[in-house]
């Protein structure tokens, strides 16, 4: 062959040869890129989430228990004050004295309150006795709970039933200080009314520790029985009212763990359920869907210092923790998707989409528990697309 044709031989192959790899390479499947993520141990829990907003606990409000006029009010929202402390000075108006009826009315009005307060001292003191009672039974069970004799669900609600029970004793002390209040109040109207001595000036005290939360008056003026005139709180006993969708209520428990976030601080605070109401309501939401809603009570229970800058009716998001998986193989919820009741997993092998099927468990706040399937380590697509197929060459993009 002549050396001409052989050299017009080989450009031609060679041209070939250029042309076949460029249509090979404008034919190649290209990798899709994607978002991916790596599956992990950690928590997956199930909640529920409500809005709520803080309330006080015990609330005190100050009523006139005459007609009088009623002083200057000195006190400020937020001022501190003590058990005793004189509130408000009222002066008599210019009345008649109480008729033989009205006087005998108001003899056994006393004689009712002082009977109110002697069975609240009584409730009081069995009250802190049950408290005392039940803080030395927790404390039994928290030192076999050490030593491994009981389990840890009978040493955590025998505290549970010790901190509920200081409650409903520091409760029945205020009702014994209030059924004190309303027997000198009795005790006034009596004095006022039959011309005692002294009657023509009265002092309401304050019957608990607490602060100033509303006045309703300032400057002197004259005022009716049973006008509210002040209300006394004590901030440090909160709680949180929460309405919660009633198909989610039906799954609360008194006793369940309870997060507040979203309260001004990054940390969450921790609280329990103390009570669901039995009754529901009708409240409206934002898209003007009627919706039945029941109240749910909860306690705090992180200490106070965590959360003293907190007040009467703020804002807080109340998180119950239904379920809770930990530590449990876990991949993001939307990673996870279904042909059928099958769920699959895209899962990455060597640069390439492997479609996988799994056994999802728990599934909440944006993670899904695997049971089978994949293992901890492996990378998964996550928000698969619609085309995606197995086999598919994949860039991944760690989210």
């Amino acid at each position: 062959m002549p050396v001409t044709t052989r050299a017009r031989l080989l450009r031609w192959l060679l041209a070939l040869l250029v042309v076949g790899a460029l249509v090979t390479l404008l034919m190649w499947p290209k990798a899709t890129l994607v978002d991916t993520a790596h599956a992990d141990r950690g928590p997956v829990r199930e909640v529920v989430e409500a809005e709520g907003r803080t309330r006080l606990r015990d609330r005190y409000v100050i009523t006139a228990p005459i007609a009088a006029t009623a002083r200057r009010l000195e006190l400020e929202p937020g001022d501190a004050v003590q058990p005793g402390q004189s509130l408000i000075v009222l002066d008599a108006m210019a009345a008649p004295a109480l008729d033989a009826r009205a006087l005998a009315a108001a003899e056994a009005q006393v004689a009712a309150a002082r009977g109110r307060w002697a069975a609240a001292r009584e409730a009081a003191a069995a009250s802190a006795t049950h408290a005392r009672q039940a803080q030395a039974d927790a404390d039994r069970l928290q030192r076999l709970r050490r030593d491994q004799l009981v389990a840890g669900a009978t040493a955590d609600q025998a505290r549970t039933a010790a901190s509920q029970a200081l409650r409903e004793a520091n409760s029945a002390r205020f009702l014994e200080a209030t059924a004190k209040h309303e027997l000198t109040s009795a005790q006034a109207v009596l004095a006022h009314g039959s011309g005692e001595r002294g009657a023509t000036v009265l002092q309401l005290t304050a019957p608990v520790a607490g602060v100033v939360l509303r006045r309703h008056f300032e400057s002197a003026r004259p005022v009716q029985p049973g006008e509210p005139l002040l209300e006394l709180g004590d901030p440090d006993a909160l709680e949180v009212e929460v309405d919660v969708l009633s198909a989610d209520a039906v799954r609360l428990r008194p006793g369940m763990r309870v997060e507040l976030v979203r309260w001004g601080e990054a940390q969450p605070l921790q609280g329990r359920v103390r009570r669901i109401e039995p009754g529901g309501f009708t409240k409206v939401s934002a898209l003007g869907v009627e919706e039945q809603r029941v109240w749910v009570i909860v306690d705090i229970t992180s200490p106070h210092a965590l959360w003293h800058h907190l007040g009467e009716a703020y804002r807080v998001n109340a998180r119950f923790l239904l379920r809770e998986a930990t530590p449990a193989l876990r991949v993001p919820a939307s990673a996870v998707f279904f042909d059928g009741n099958t769920a699959n997993v895209f899962r990455i092998a060597e640069g390439k989409a492997r479609r996988t099927a799994v056994v999802v468990g728990l599934q909440g706040e944006g993670w899904a528990e695997i049971r089978h399937g994949i293992s901890v380590g492996d990378t998964v697509i996550v928000h698969p697309d619609r085309a995606s197929e197995d086999g598919d060459r994949i860039r991944g993009r760690a989210r």
